[in-house]
């Protein structure tokens, strides 16, 4: 009796551990991190397993890495009229079987995708092959992306808990991982290698490629929009006496995006922009309005911090008013006439002041001899890069008029208007007014325009 007693015991305890840890259970018994080679899944809307969410997204998940919290999964996404998806890696709220749960306010957050520009429809499918590459064909059959590892021992497939969806061999050792191809987001520990680039998409729901980049190169982190050359609106260098043949590596930390300057080993980064310290998940994403800003789980998604703003505030930002627009404390206004009266640049949608200006009569280089300048007296540009040093304005306009790419010349000079600094732009994008004390130089853009038409009339 005494052992008969004993085992029972033992049973009631065992069943009141499974009905109290019920996470513990159902963890190893729900979630799904993984995959076997000869695996398929198809684009089907219709699935059971479909999820949409309050903000118009939907995700159809193939693998989920945990249970109860912000997890990461991947699978098919789409945002807005879906009608075109992606195969992507978000961050989703699951319960403790790995169920994606709160549609309503824990919308997913894309950190990783691999079709960007590429999207596909209804009925696509992904392949886990049996010769170990992941494919993603659309509905026609067309491949729109793949992990081209075809006959390289793949034998798996794994999302990790960091947000790194891997490919690995019988030995566990990484074949392909998608860390190595970043899109427009950083997960907490992710390194952004020399080579390596975030680029933003077009805008909240179109994940094409957009018009920023965020780079690491031999010099240091470099954010860019694009342009005719294209323009840089912030950069952090780093010191080397010499050519190096270590690579910079950025990595987000807790606490810190920080950089290991021209060094494979790695001791104390520095600090490039300080971070609040993670109490939940947090990410990075380059926006498609040239942002850098940090994302946290706080019953909601949150922005904690917005990196690049730094001293120029919202009008540092090269499309923040549009083109040969002026930002003045966040609002847009076109330039104004010139000395004579004539008005030369009007809203491109007079409702939406921060889609720019444009000019009301276009440049034309065979009718340079009708191009003047309209000034514009303390204001300044995102970025400076002198193309004549040591110079006057009248010697900054010239150049300007004679070169027909030029569109604008900005002047810079300290004490001595006679030894400044002339930037030729070839594409104008937001201009800023300037505090002159607030800075230690002056500054004044001068617009090229265009007096009359080619016709020659006034």
């Amino acid at each position: 009796m005494g052992v008969n007693l004993v085992l029972y015991t033992c049973i009631l305890l065992f069943i009141l551990f499974i009905v109290h840890s019920p996470n513990l259970i159902i963890a190893k018994q729900f979630d799904y991190p993984t995959a076997n080679l000869s695996t398929s899944w198809i684009n089907d809307p219709s699935s059971p397993d479909t999820v949409k969410f309050g903000d118009g997204s939907s995700v159809i998940p193939v693998l989920i890495r945990g249970t109860l919290g912000q997890r990461f999964a991947c699978g098919f996404y789409c945002n807005g009229k879906c009608d075109s998806y992606l195969f992507a890696m978000f961050l989703v709220q699951t319960d403790s079987a790995a169920i994606i749960v709160d549609p309503a306010i824990s919308f997913p957050q894309v950190v990783w995708s691999a079709n960007r520009d590429h999207p596909v429809k209804i009925n696509a499918t992904l392949n886990f092959t049996s010769d170990g590459d992941l494919v993603l064909r659309d509905a026609d059959g067309s491949v729109a992306w793949s992990t081209k590892t075809a006959g390289q021992s793949v034998a798996g497939l794994n999302l990790t808990d960091t947000g790194n969806l891997v490919l690995f061999n019988e030995s566990k050792g990484v074949v392909w991982q998608s860390i190595d191809h970043p899109t427009d987001a950083l997960v907490l520990g992710q390194e952004l290698a020399e080579g390596q680039e975030l680029i933003a998409s077009v805008s909240r729901t179109n994940s094409g490629l957009g018009l920023y980049s965020l780079v690491v190169n031999d010099k240091g982190l470099f954010a860019y929009v694009q342009s005719n050359p294209p323009q840089t609106y912030y950069n952090y260098q780093v010191f080397s006496p010499g050519k190096s043949d270590f690579p910079n590596i950025v990595k987000f930390l807790n606490g810190s995006l920080g950089i290991y300057p021209h060094s494979s080993e790695k001791h104390e980064p520095v600090q490039i922009f300080s971070i609040p310290s993670a109490t939940s998940v947090q990410y990075i994403r380059l926006e498609f309005d040239g942002h850098l800003r940090v994302y946290q789980w706080k019953d909601k998604w949150v922005v904690i911090a917005d990196l690049l703003t730094g001293n120029s505030g919202e009008c540092g930002y090269p499309l923040v008013c549009g083109t040969y627009s002026i930002c003045s404390s966040g609002k847009c206004s076109c330039p104004g006439s010139s000395s004579s009266g004539t008005q030369y640049f009007r809203q491109i949608r007079e409702k939406y002041p921060n889609l720019g200006c444009t000019a009301i009569t276009p440049l034309n280089c065979s009718a340079s001899k009708y191009q003047d300048f309209v000034e514009l007296e303390n204001v300044t540009y995102f970025t400076f890069n002198s193309s004549i040093a040591n110079t006057d304005v009248n010697k900054c306009k010239s150049a300007c008029l004679k070169d027909c790419s030029c569109k604008a010349a900005i002047f810079h000079y300290g004490s001595d208007p006679m030894k400044g600094d002339c930037f030729l732009l070839s594409d104008v994008l937001s201009l800023m007014d300037l505090d002159p004390h607030e800075t230690s130089y002056n500054s004044s853009v001068y617009l090229k325009v265009q007096k009359n038409s080619t016709s020659g009339l006034t």
